[in-house]
């Protein structure tokens, strides 16, 4: 049977890391992730998803990663029920991420916003780059002009 989910989004809050009795780490936080489509209104929706993380990598999630990082996570998704004080059966869904990777640096957040409000450049005025050491004469083009 194959469990396995690579997700990739936004941190929604800074994670929560916590320790068990035993002296484990573990990080609850929640991922934003884009939908591929956009709704009848033609907006993009995202898909809010709950996850936990344990030991090491739980503690690096806490101390790097805060609300609106963007990350790469990968793990399985995993059930659990409880009892709640009311007797009712709850039920969790979420994924148990088994590592995480930045994909952005550090104040990446703020720059994206920023280049969001900026307007776009306008390509057609930048003149191309030049590469060291690489001038072509019309002798190396690799047809004849008449």
């Amino acid at each position: 049977m194959i469990n396995n989910v690579v997700l990739v989004g936004r941190i929604t809050r800074d994670p929560e890391l916590r320790y068990t009795p035993q002296n484990q780490a573990v990080a609850t936080f929640s991922l934003a992730v884009n939908r591929q489509f956009k709704n009848a209104n033609g907006e993009r929706e995202a898909d809010f998803i709950n996850c936990v993380i344990w030991r090491q990598q739980a503690e690096n999630l806490a101390n790097w990663a805060k609300k609106g990082t963007l990350i790469g996570v990968t793990g399985r998704i995993q059930t659990r029920n409880y009892e709640n004080q009311q007797g009712q059966r709850v039920y969790i869904t979420e994924v148990v991420a088994d590592s995480f990777q930045m994909l952005e640096s550090k104040g990446g957040t703020k720059q994206n916003e920023e280049s969001q409000n900026n307007t776009a450049p306008n390509l057609a005025r930048e003149t191309p780059h030049e590469i060291p050491g690489t001038e072509i004469s019309d002798d190396d083009l690799p047809f004849l002009v008449l």
